[in-house]
């Protein structure tokens, strides 16, 4: 069973060489990004542990932790394109195992859109991961609007991942991990809203988004959103059709944790916008991804190898 990754992170090796040599990187100081031991691991060593899962594709992401939208955007934009350039080296030396996506600086959108269209046309990358925030500001600011039209005419994919160690409950609790736990499903609820309400999805109905951790909250919240919508004036302002008509434009990743979960994010979105991510090599990633797919009584053969292979076959061309 063929299986292609879209939630697999990468700590890039320049990085990495640069602090085990105590020097600094694009102003990160040594001693500054923490390094696990997975996440050194080479191309090479990624690989046969991608064979040990039975994963035959990593679309690679450069880690949420080297967003840095608060720093110097210039400084920040030369950080991202080598990161970008590593990523594009694995997919020429490993072609058939790798594709990547592209770190942007959000900070600053006309270096976001340039370093997007790079990546995209020059490196070959499918697309960008990006933060669900900006410094503070979410997707419906228009600031935002010629990233979304660029990426919309370049076909370009935007995986929405947090930044590891911030989410919008970091500020009211430090306990639990619930920053993860909890945090990164709130914070995508909130993609999911900022793009529908403010009426991103219909200026760009070809847009191509994916909601990493099975778009978080959306779907348990869609209907408390409609309501709203229909009762609240201000809901209205921007589309004229309830929130929900806008979850199947979306793409969700089956990082549920929960069959169940998994079930209803399939009967809800539809299964066309489901599609196989791990979130590697993070210990919150599953265990054995593949094997859990596939054992999951609830679901057809047609849908486990829609949500293995088939829909990002198809979403990305691969």
């Amino acid at each position: 069973m063929r299986s292609i990754d879209i939630h697999a992170h990468l700590t890039p090796q320049c990085f990495i060489k640069s602090a085990q040599a105590g020097k600094e990187w694009h102003g990160v100081k040594p001693g500054e990004q923490r390094i696990g031991p997975r996440n050194s691991w080479t191309p090479e060593e990624r690989i046969a542990d991608m064979n040990s899962l039975g994963v035959d594709v990593h679309v690679v992401s450069t880690a949420a932790q080297f967003y840095y939208y608060d720093r110097d955007p210039k400084v920040i934009a030369a950080m991202h394109r080598e990161c970008n350039e590593e990523v594009h080296q694995m997919t020429v030396d490993y072609p058939d195992r790798f594709k990547g996506l592209a770190q942007i600086p959000m900070q600053d959108v006309k270096a976001a859109v340039n370093e997007l269209e790079y990546a995209v046309t020059k490196l070959g990358l499918v697309g960008a991961m990006i933060d669900d925030k900006v410094n503070g500001k979410t997707f419906d600011n228009p600031e935002f609007l010629p990233l979304w039209k660029a990426a919309e005419e370049m076909g370009a994919v935007l995986l929405v991942h947090q930044e590891g160690g911030y989410t919008l409950v970091t500020d009211r609790s430090g306990k639990y991990h619930l920053h993860n736990t909890i945090g990164n499903l709130v914070d995508r609820a909130v993609t999911y809203a900022s793009l529908v309400f403010s009426g991103v999805m219909d200026k760009f109905p070809d847009l191509r988004v994916c909601l990493s951790h099975g778009g978080g909250y959306t779907c348990y919240g869609i209907g408390r959103m409609d309501r709203g919508w229909q009762v609240r004036p201000e809901a209205r302002v921007n589309i004229d059709k309830p929130p929900s008509s806008y979850l199947n434009k979306f793409y969700y990743d089956c990082l549920t944790h929960s069959e169940e979960v998994l079930r209803y994010l399939i009967d809800t979105v539809g299964i066309d916008r489901i599609v196989f991510g791990t979130d590697w090599p993070a210990d919150m990633a599953v265990d054995w991804p593949v094997s859990w797919i596939m054992g999951l009584e609830s679901l057809t053969q047609y849908e486990k190898e829609a949500i293995l292979w088939r829909n990002l076959e198809n979403l990305l061309g691969i």
